[in-house]
């Protein structure tokens, strides 16, 4: 597993890890059914806090991207959630949306990076 975190990010390094592991599951880097590290290898192999992997498998549990369990750890589950993603990207997107309609950007460009971004993950 090939994790970078910025540590002069402002964004938190949770949810550096988290966006990371997601993007992995969405280029198929990782495998649904696939273990990840435990808490404390990925925690050393990094050079962060046990407990700020700990969070980030906290987020992406709640979020239903994988699935702790004591005998197998943190494993890639991806649990049916269609609907509550729908809900989470809506609001994700006005805020998005609202950003690039105050710097001009057209309906049709936000398309097309959209169309090239979501071909990534095929």
């Amino acid at each position: 597993m090939y994790i970078e975190i910025d540590f002069e990010s402002d964004e938190a390094i949770y949810m550096q890890l988290r966006n990371q592991i997601v993007l992995g599951i969405a280029t198929n880097q990782y495998q649904e059914g696939e273990s990840l590290p435990s808490v404390r290898q990925l925690a050393e192999s990094i050079g962060i806090n046990m407990h700020t992997v700990n969070k980030a498998y906290h987020v992406l549990r709640q979020e239903g991207f994988i699935r702790l369990d004591r005998r197998n750890g943190a494993v890639i589950f991806l649990k049916e959630g269609k609907s509550q993603a729908m809900v989470e990207m809506r609001e994700a997107f006005q805020v998005i949306l609202a950003k690039a309609f105050c710097k001009n950007i057209s309906r049709e460009e936000i398309h097309q990076l959209i169309d090239e971004i979501f071909d990534e993950y095929k």
